[in-house]
């Protein structure tokens, strides 16, 4: 497989990788950050996978159950036919619960014919270390592992165990299932009763998908979208994952490999803004809940980064055992990022809570904890705003002063000022509002280049960086400021790669970046569109969209030659850029839909 043509399944407490050929090959239980089952995507001989094998007669063809989570892969050889139906449960309980287990259920339907297949069943615990075993018993399979760390694992299933295991042929007579799960079961899988579970899991998917608002135009992958951000969210404390995907390089063969399973808080931000404004209100409570419960002091200054379960601690330690997607070493699990000073967080934050009193204002459940956290990051931008950090790109070399940083420092106070108005706190608006101006002069003042005409990446640099496009979005400036018009036609000129952008060209800690950020491809997209080149805007959206894989889903980067997907997958970054993009075009109507109107 040269391309990142998966399907993701999960049920908002862990994820796995459904190949375009019905094989799982990357799943980590019992939660998103847990230890992989099976990680085949991360070395091909030892990682682990379940695969559906079916002779060369079979067309393999895949998509999602419309508005779900659910994955269909339909095998037929024109007579004989069945389809394998991939989920992970999530349903409503009785007592208003969501029932999530760590699970992943893989529903075999029967078409047509006497279709035949092969199972090849091959767990590998921990990450592949050691020897996993696996035994057949009377009511389940038992995978196990005592190296390294004790472990195991079961696997339920309606057809022969021993022909599973020995994988030997079996033939098809009606439906099925397989069960994979972290836990013994209680209560014995039937069939029926793992239809229930699908049944139910369509249900919720399709209940949580009519929320979502709908579109004149990209409905779909609006939707596909949405659904995939959801994914990404962790119930139990609302964090949001970067991507379920750890070590997916952004070049193959080369070091760029990172661990996302982790809740930035600007990715996070950023996704709740706009799963917020769909309409999906709880996902963004929960997220502002995570917050609150990370600050307890109302002098603690947030790190950048935390795992799901709110931990402050992610050693990164390197997987010297695995090979590496398509050989790119090392294979990391923790992230050292979450040691970095990253200026931009707090005002991503605040937007974050603006936008949700703004909206909501008369049923957020925690304001006065919100209150609370303003006043803390107003202080603390007040005291640090003029220093260096480590910027939205995370260079681990010299701190410097990033124009991005700069820029959502202003928005933190922004965003306060209006988070005071609200909640009638305007005593503290004058004082604050002094800030806010000085913040902004000083960027005008440092950040833009006469010889450039364009804002750059740092002050005092000549370097051009695709998040400065951020800076109309956010309020900064306005899009049709001449400032900034110049500024998207420099970044056009200089970083744009046949309408892929590079983040920027200037050399980091590990060279000339060779792919492109795909986040930073739909932030071009839409300043076009902002600054009236909308048809343009709109013809390189359609271009991007279409390097997509097979199920609209998109990793952090793509290959600029290839246009094969890169990096980690599916990319919550990606997503929501997209969302905002396909918003801002749905309506709009392009010249030739205008002169046809007029025709008419």
């Amino acid at each position: 497989m040269d391309n990142l043509n998966y399907g993701i399944i999960g049920n908002c407490r862990s994820a796995a990788l459904i190949s375009e050929t019905g094989n799982l090959e990357w799943c980590c239980l019992p939660e998103f950050d847990s230890s992989s089952v099976f990680a085949k995507l991360l070395d091909e001989d030892i990682g682990g996978s379940f695969d559906i094998i079916v002779d060369d007669s079979y067309v393999i063809k895949q998509r999602y159950k419309k508005h779900t989570a659910i994955l269909i892969t339909h095998f037929s050889d024109g007579k004989n036919s069945f389809e394998i139906r991939d989920f992970m449960a999530r349903y409503q309980k009785e007592d208003g619960r969501h029932n999530a287990p760590p699970e992943v259920v893989r529903f075999i339907k029967y078409i047509s014919g006497r279709p035949t297949f092969k199972v090849n069943y091959n767990p590998r615990l921990e990450y592949g270390k050691g020897v996993t075993n696996t035994y057949v018993k009377d009511n389940y399979i038992l995978s196990l592992t005592t190296e390294d760390k004790f472990d195991t694992f079961f696997l339920y299933t309606s057809f022969n165990k021993n022909v599973v295991v020995e994988s030997r042929e079996i033939e098809l007579e009606a439906d099925g299932y397989f069960l994979l799960g972290y836990n013994e079961k209680i209560f014995e899988p039937t069939v029926r009763k793992v239809y229930t579970e699908l049944e139910r899991t369509k249900v919720y998917w399709l209940n949580w998908s009519s929320k979502t608002p709908t579109y004149k135009k990209y409905n779909s992958e609006i939707n596909r979208s949405a659904i995939t951000l959801k994914l990404l969210s962790y119930d139990k404390t609302g964090a949001v994952l970067a991507a379920a995907t750890t070590s997916l390089p952004e070049t193959i063969g080369e070091v760029r490999n990172w661990d996302y399973r982790f809740c930035w808080i600007r990715d996070a931000s950023m996704v709740i803004k706009v799963i917020g404004n769909l309409g999906h209100k709880n996902v963004a409570r929960r997220y502002l809940q995570f917050i609150v419960d990370l600050i307890p002091d109302k002098d603690e200054k947030l790190q950048i980064m935390y795992g799901i379960n709110r931990e402050k601690n992610l050693t990164e330690i390197t997987l010297d055992h695995l090979s590496g997607y398509k050989g790119s070493k090392p294979v990391r699990i923790g992230n050292a990022a979450y040691k970095q000073k990253q200026n931009d967080i707090y005002g991503i934050l605040m937007d974050v809570i603006y936008l949700q009193l703004h909206k909501y204002s008369n049923d957020i459940e925690n304001g006065e904890e919100l209150w609370g956290i303003t006043k803390g990051i107003v202080w603390i931008v007040s005291n640090h705003w003029k220093e260096a950090d480590k910027g939205i790109w995370e260079f681990r070399a010299e701190d410097r002063h990033f124009t991005f940083s700069k820029v959502l420092c202003w928005v933190a106070i922004d965003r306060a000022i209006k988070v005071a108005t609200i909640l009638g706190k305007t005593r503290k608006v004058e004082k604050w509002t002094i800030l806010e101006q000085e913040i902004k002069k000083d960027i005008h003042d440092n950040a833009w280049n006469e010889e450039v005409n364009a804002f750059t990446q740092s002050y005092g640099s000549k370097d051009l960086d695709a998040s400065v496009l951020l800076m109309e979005s956010y309020g900064f400036i306005p899009a049709k400021d001449l400032k900034f018009v110049s500024t998207v036609k420099a970044i056009e000129k200089e970083l744009s790669n046949d309408g892929l952008l590079y983040r920027y060209k200037n050399e980091d800690d590990f060279g000339l970046p060779s792919s492109s950020f795909t986040i930073c491809t739909f932030w071009f997209i839409n300043s076009l569109f902002k600054i009236g080149e909308e048809d343009k805007a709109m013809k390189h959206f359609d271009k991007l969209l279409s390097y997509s894989n097979h199920l609209g889903l998109f990793s952090e980067d793509i290959d600029f030659k290839t246009k094969r997907l890169l990096g980690n997958f599916p990319q919550a970054y990606s997503h929501l850029a997209l969302i905002e993009c396909a918003i801002n075009f749905s309506n709009k109507e392009t010249e030739e839909q205008v002169l046809e109107s007029i025709r008419e």
